[in-house]
């Protein structure tokens, strides 16, 4: 729980950075929206090692093969756009809050494990969804970008409800 609230609040502090000076660039944004789903991948990867669960091996592999299409959609745009992502302040505080979890992750087995990956699955993505919502979306300039955050938003969502049921039944 404290975990969640950390992440949160790196979110949060480039976002108020970016308030008080320039907004997140195109480039920033998909680095942003990349490495998000990159973390998911290799979140659903642990969890497909680790998961005692068929429902949330299952889960797992969604997040996996969801997270991956999308991944590959973005990098084919970023070539046609010939857009480099660019590293930044969010990207880095997802990468190491990322880090952080699946440390704590990788300590825990069997139902424990599910319940923590699964409650986490649900944080990640209000806080990843609210982002794209808030700032990534609203901050796009290029037409492409914004249809493929806003169709990977309605993934998303769809995937913290998901998450969100599983969570209710793990005991």
């Amino acid at each position: 729980m404290i975990r969640d609230a950390l992440f949160a609040c790196l979110l949060l502090v480039p976002a108020t950075v970016w308030a008080q000076s320039a907004k997140p660039n195109d480039a920033q944004i998909a680095h942003i929206a990349y490495t998000a789903g990159a973390i998911d991948i290799a979140a659903g990867q642990q969890a497909l090692e680790k998961a005692s669960s068929s429902e949330v091996r299952e889960f797992a592999q969604e997040m996996v093969r969801d997270h991956q299409a999308v991944n590959e959609k973005a990098v084919a745009l970023l070539k046609k756009l010939n857009v480099t992502p660019q590293d930044n302040p969010t990207s880095q505080a997802l990468t190491k809050a990322a880090e952080a979890k699946k440390a704590e992750l990788s300590k825990l087995s069997g139902a424990a494990f599910d319940r923590a990956y699964i409650q986490d699955e649900v944080a990640y993505h209000k806080t990843v969804n609210d982002t794209l919502k808030d700032q990534l979306i609203p901050n796009a300039n290029n037409a492409e970008l914004k249809a493929l955050l806003e169709t990977g938003l309605k993934l998303f969502q769809s995937h913290q409800a998901h998450a969100e049921r599983i969570a209710s039944t793990l005991r």
